[in-house]
């Protein structure tokens, strides 16, 4: 027997379709999720229903990101899957915004590849997700900006600039803005703006310091500026996601 049909015979012997989506849920830190072609949400892992605050599976079919996530971020998500859709190519690394453990926007890493129907049309998409901050030194995609992508995690609270940022990464100016377009998709000055919106929604959530502080020292130069900025990256106020989200240490 040839190795092909071995593997064609294993295949058509599996009871279920979905046999090897399992073996994700024993992944530490790994999000495995499944949409089809119109980017409805099909099947996740455990981790993401949980992540999601639903109780089972049935609840997840056939919702959006635009039900679980800030407009621009969903609309973020959505544009990535539609490219994959549409071109056929994987998208590989992707660094994007999603909710952490406490439900608070943070930097993690997306894989998103094309789904295949019997007859070879694509027919929906899967990926995994996983958290930037504990994965970072392994992705060589990320290796020329890296010193810059760390130069910001660290001083995103100080006033930052793209010639300071190029010279952390060693790279021209245009370098710095090329290279984080092909990483991220995003300026340097849209990562900063991201980075500092996640840790003011940390301390949002998790202190009593007055907005107008909070604001000031992650960057802002003052309330009206930060809720601006709040509100068009993640659809709320300050005010609102405070009360919403707000569990003091």
């Amino acid at each position: 027997m040839s190795a092909t049909n071995l593997q064609t015979r294993f295949f058509a012997r599996m009871g279920e379709p979905q046999e090897f989506r399992r073996l994700f849920e024993h992944l530490p830190g790994v999000y495995f999720f499944v949409k089809d072609d119109k980017s409805r949400l099909i099947t996740s892992s455990h981790s993401i229903l949980e992540r999601f605050g639903l109780r089972n599976e049935t609840e997840l079919i056939g919702t959006t990101d635009h039900d679980y996530f800030p407009p621009e971020v969903a609309d973020g998500f959505i544009r990535d899957d539609q490219g994959v859709l549409k071109s056929g190519q994987p998208l590989l690394n992707r660094l994007e915004i999603w909710y952490n453990e406490q439900r608070i926007l943070d930097w993690f890493i997306t894989t998103k590849l094309p789904v295949h129907g019997r007859d070879g049309s694509i027919i929906g998409l899967m990926g995994i997700t996983h958290s930037y901050a504990g994965r970072r030194v392994s992705y060589a995609p990320f290796s020329n900006v890296s010193k810059a992508v760390e130069h910001i995690r660290n001083n995103y609270q100080s006033k930052l600039t793209n010639t300071g940022l190029a010279k952390a990464a060693g790279l021209s100016e245009r370098q710095l803005n090329r290279k984080f377009h092909e990483a991220f998709g995003m300026t340097p000055y849209e990562f900063i703006t991201r980075t500092r919106i996640q840790g003011a929604s940390e301390a949002l959530a998790r202190t009593d310091a007055p907005i107008v502080q909070i604001a000031v020292e992650f960057g802002f130069c003052d309330q009206s500026a930060f809720t601006l900025q709040f509100r068009k990256h993640t659809g709320i106020t300050p005010k609102q996601f405070r009360h919403r989200y707000h569990s003091p240490a």
